[in-house]
């Protein structure tokens, strides 16, 4: 007698999600819960969250600007050791929580961040004891709240890798909508695309599983409904909240399954170019996506193709590649999306771009291996 089995997979959390508009009010009986000293990771600007940051009475604030450093997250893990903090929040964007997930992972430990930063450092086992932290995204794009890594850029070898461990999952996702509000357009498009893109790429890869798949399906849905929306008008809070759940959403797929080739490229162009991450992601996006599905139809594997043609059928509400490629086109038209020429990347670097991109471990999800010549076709259709 013949045996069938179904999927076999893992799933990982963060141990509570709240979500909703009006909830980051919560946040100080939150905090309460897992500490009495917290420290804030927050941009570089924390005026710009001071209500939320005097609802925790005065707590230790460590800033961020730009993309997270081994630098910029030595300071934050030495001011949390100097505060003898007790639980971390962060307070931001992606970059923000990165911070904030590695400072909880290293700050209760001799630890530094070099010890357990892949590819370039030891890439050891996160230290036994890490203090909670709890995230609260203002942008709608990353999802780090809901993932276990935290990506670092090493200007010294002018790479993006990740500290990862299970131990770095949040205890709370905070995800209020109304915290993305004054989002400026630029940050809308970029921090939605990416969140549309690790939608997307999840959903086609290989190391799909239904879970993911439920998250991805709805994530596409809120991202087809709301992106454009809440890059027009910002105030508009049912857009704001189809974005942040799109987000939210996202996190949980990736973390759970793979991403593909936008993600591949754009870890290691940010070390490259120093660009934004969601930017980079959204300029890859349409050229990934297009050079996908013809090396896909070409080399015959129909399992991928239909989940672009459903994803298409998702987002455009037509089965069919060709309206989901127009749709990128137009959104990223439409958004005031950048080349990846105007971000910095000449065609001198493309050969570096493709074998850094090659070795990345995002790439390994794509659904379908990508020759050299298909990799330098995306770069090429992006630089513009």
């Amino acid at each position: 007698m013949g045996t069938t089995t179904g999927p076999a997979f893992t799933f990982a959390a963060p141990g509570r999600l709240v979500f909703g508009a009006g909830r980051s009010a919560e946040l100080p009986d939150l905090v309460a819960e897992f500490g009495v000293r917290p420290l804030v990771v927050t941009g570089s600007n924390p005026s710009r969250h001071a209500e939320l940051l005097a609802s925790l009475g005065d707590p230790a604030v460590a800033t961020v600007k730009g993309e997270p450093t081994l630098g910029a997250v030595r300071q934050a893990v030495d001011a949390a050791r100097t505060a003898e903090a007790d639980v971390v929040v962060g307070v931001g964007g992606g970059a923000v929580l990165d911070t904030a997930k590695a400072v909880a992972g290293l700050a209760a430990s001799e630890s530094d961040p070099l010890d357990h930063l892949e590819v370039v450092g030891l890439g050891l086992p996160l230290p036994p004891v890490v203090l909670p932290w709890i995230g609260v995204p203002t942008t709608a794009g990353t999802g780090s709240e809901m993932t276990n890594n935290a990506v670092v850029t090493s200007l010294e070898h002018g790479v993006k890798a990740s500290i990862r461990g299970r131990s770095l999952l949040a205890e709370v996702a905070l995800v209020d909508p109304l915290l993305t509000l004054e989002c400026p357009p630029a940050v809308t498009a970029s921090s939605g695309l990416d969140a549309l893109t690790q939608c997307l790429e999840a959903y086609v890869t290989h190391q799909a599983n239904p879970l993911t798949d439920g998250f991805c399906r709805e994530g596409l849905r809120r991202a087809a409904s709301g992106l454009r929306r809440a890059y027009a008008d910002g105030s508009d809070v049912s857009a704001r909240t189809d974005m942040a759940l799109c987000a939210a959403l996202s996190g949980l797929a990736l973390a759970n399954a793979k991403l593909g080739a936008v993600h591949g490229f754009a870890g290691p162009l940010g070390g490259m170019i120093g660009a934004a991450h969601g930017t980079i992601c959204a300029s890859l996006l349409p050229s990934a996506t297009r050079v996908n599905v013809a090396a896909l139809t070409a080399r015959g594997d129909g399992t991928a193709l239909a989940r672009y043609t459903e994803a298409a059928e998702i987002i455009t509400g037509r089965g069919d590649v060709a309206a989901l490629l127009a749709w990128l086109d137009e959104t990223n038209e439409l958004l005031g999306v950048p080349g990846l020429a105007d971000l910095g990347l000449t065609e001198d670097r493309l050969d570096e771009a493709v074998a850094k991109g090659q070795a990345s471990s995002s790439m390994k999800g794509n659904p379908i291996t990508l020759t050299e010549d298909e990799l330098q076709q995306i770069l090429r259709a992006a630089l513009d």
